[in-house]
């Protein structure tokens, strides 16, 4: 089950961001001053093929794989996103909907709404 992250780091400039987390999901909502979602960010399956959906205001959606920075033979840099169109959003949505469960309900509702209606 999703639990809200205690003192999440803001950054200046920049919406407000809460963060919640469970073994199989990382969400971090960003929120405008009326308290409304300016976009969020779902990171699923972090323990074997981490990757994310993105969606914002000003950019729509983005889905991207993660690059976890480990290369043999090299230092492990920091982790990035990569392209990765494919997306199946009927099964992150019932994974979602169960670990939201103990979520704010207007946001567990926003961010399920814009799993079901993404896009390729």
């Amino acid at each position: 089950m999703l639990r809200e992250a205690e003192n999440v780091r803001q950054i200046a400039g920049e919406p407000k961001r809460r963060w919640f987390t469970d073994d199989y999901f990382d969400l971090i909502i960003w929120l405008e001053p009326d308290d409304s979602v300016w976009g969020f960010q779902l990171c699923y399956d972090l323990q074997y093929y981490q990757r994310a959906l993105t969606w914002t205001k000003k950019n729509g959606y983005r889905h991207s794989g993660v690059d976890d920075g480990e290369n043999s033979g090299t230092h492990k840099a920091s982790p990035v996103l990569v392209a990765d169109g494919l997306f199946d959003p009927a099964p992150t949505a019932r994974r979602f909907e169960e670990a939201a469960a103990g979520m704010p309900r207007r946001l567990a509702d926003f961010v399920l709404e814009k799993i079901k209606k993404f896009k390729p």
